[in-house]
């Protein structure tokens, strides 16, 4: 049946498999289909149908997975899927074998794609990640042992056992890399945690209020009008108070101010202190964007600066370049980037702060697990953001981050989703959006190291660099081998069906690849 369609009708099919396994979606088993189909349509094709098939996977994964972009920049959105996604999913495939290499070499290509994307451009921009798909997956355990980079890489080779099992009937090659996979799911459940060195009962607040709209100064009072109604309705006991990002948003300094005032009556009230989330004004274009304790005595304790910006969102890259095209769309004020590390003391423990955006990264939560926090901490602030596409990826990453540093993890958002995620990743009380709550969870201190926060992205791409440098070697030596050497599994072709009308010749004939034919070809 799939094969009655033409072949970028497939392509964009495996693409939006894919998509639909990502929240808010979350059909998981969809992702290794997805892939499955995508090593289907690259047999055998040149390397110019090989990169139009991928540049139409990557429109199928991104385009709806992405969409909530619109309302921010309808050209960034038009821009980011037919540019930046569409294009590195036609180089992935491009670079791809067509004959049967490529079912090695394109689960290690998704592993760099990906890291790339965790890095550049803008210093990253990791949304609608494979590792995303299997936050309510089985598979999810993964991310103890080597993170979201392997997470999403078993999930490619998923794929290939998919591929093999129902496009080359060879069973016992499935069944032998689900098993594998299964190994490391196993190896991840098993990597112990530790005790805990003690338990704090923490109050996440969330003001409630409408989402989907964008901020304006007259906007500021009210959304911290309804984080400190909400506060007032916290009952003791409490260890900790946690407030969403940017409930603050003053021009003076927040030492100063009278909201400052305000919170301190109720870390007394309460006699836990309160983490506060501020943006607070720096000159005229600039602003900073941090948390600060706020104790009950009144003074205030540690602070976080923001490191990892967004761009386009709290700068601006090549501000002076953009500004005379698209002034009145573009923000006003950059965020001035934060430095030192990302842990904040308090009387209820160190604690690992990721603000917002920064969950994305997994490097973040390391360096802040790493400066001794015992708790992950993500205040966010979504509320401008359409739809709840953001939102719900988001939760999926804050469970990413969970059980790869093996820590419990409080997300607090003023419009949605404010929730707690156990080191098992099992999202708890997660609040509806706009709604106003407050939630309470007696949270775990624990200080074990897992694989995963110890090794970061090693493991994938060790894996992902030995398995091309390995199918590289592979290929040199075949192609300088002696004439007439006969063929193994790894090189065989399988060009497309007849009739299809895809090539009007034999995939094996064709001197795109340069791999000796296999015999009777």
């Amino acid at each position: 049946m799939v094969r009655r369609f033409p072949p970028l009708l497939r392509s964009l099919a495996a693409g939006l498999l894919i998509c639909a396994a990502l929240p808010p979606w979350g059909w998981w088993p969809l992702a290794p289909v997805g892939v499955a189909l995508w090593l289907a349509e690259l047999g055998g094709r040149s390397t110019s149908r090989r990169f139009a098939v991928g540049y139409m996977v990557g429109v199928g994964w991104f385009a709806p997975s992405t969409v909530w972009m619109w309302r921010l920049t309808a050209p960034g959105y038009v821009l980011a899927v037919a540019v930046f996604w569409g294009l590195m999913g036609g180089a992935v495939s491009a670079a791809c074998p067509r004959d049967r290499r490529r079912l090695l070499v394109l689960p290690a290509l998704v592993v760099a794609f990906e890291w790339f994307h965790w890095h550049a451009p803008f210093g990253g921009v990791p949304l609608s990640v494979l590792a995303l798909t299997q936050s309510r997956g089985p598979l999810l355990p993964v991310a103890r042992v080597g993170g979201a980079l392997l997470l999403g890489g078993v999930v490619a080779v998923l794929g290939v056992a998919v591929y093999l099992a129902l496009w080359e009937r060879r069973w016992r090659q499935s069944f032998a890399v689900v098993a594998a996979v299964a190994v490391v799911a196993a190896l991840g459940v098993a990597v112990p945690l530790g005790e805990p060195v003690g338990t704090v009962r923490v109050a996440a607040v969330q003001g409630g209020g409408p989402q989907g709209t964008r901020f304006s100064q007259g906007d500021a009072a009210a959304a911290f009008n309804r984080s400190m109604e909400a506060t007032r309705k916290v009952q003791p006991p409490v260890d900790l108070v946690v407030w969403p990002e940017d409930t603050v948003n003053i021009d003076s300094a927040f030492e100063d101010n009278v909201w400052k005032t305000e919170i301190a009556r109720e870390a007394a009230r309460l006699d836990a202190p309160v983490l506060v989330g501020v943006v607070e004004s720096v000159g005229a274009d600039q602003f900073a964007n941090y948390v600060v304790v706020v104790n009950p005595d009144g003074s205030l304790g540690d602070r976080y600066d923001k490191n990892r910006r967004v761009p386009f969102g709290e700068y601006v890259p090549f501000r002076n370049l953009l500004e005379p095209i698209a002034a009145g769309t573009l923000p006003p004020r950059d965020q001035v980037p934060g430095k030192g590390g990302a842990t904040v003391e308090t009387s209820a423990g160190p604690l690992a702060v990721a603000i917002s955006w920064e969950v994305f990264f997994g490097r973040r939560v390391r360096e802040g697990v790493r400066g001794g926090g015992e708790i992950v901490v993500n205040p966010t602030n979504g509320s401008s953001y359409w739809l709840t596409q953001v939102q719900t990826q988001q939760i999926a990453t804050s469970v990413l981050r969970a059980v790869e540093s093996g820590r419990w993890l409080v997300q607090a958002a003023p419009t949605g989703f404010t929730a707690f995620v156990d080191p098992d990743g099992t999202v708890l009380q997660r609040t509806d959006v706009s709604e106003q709550a407050v939630r309470y969870a007696d949270v775990p201190r624990l200080t074990a190291t897992t694989p995963a926060q110890a090794l970061g992205d090693l493991p994938a791409l060790v894996l992902a660099l030995g398995t091309l440098a390995g199918v590289g070697v592979w290929t040199v030596r075949r192609r300088s081998g002696p004439p007439g050497t006969g063929s193994t599994d790894l090189d065989e072709t399988d060009g497309d069906d007849p009739g299809t009308g895809d090539h009007g010749r034999s995939a094996a004939a064709s001197p795109d690849d340069g791999v000796t034919p296999p015999a009777g070809a």
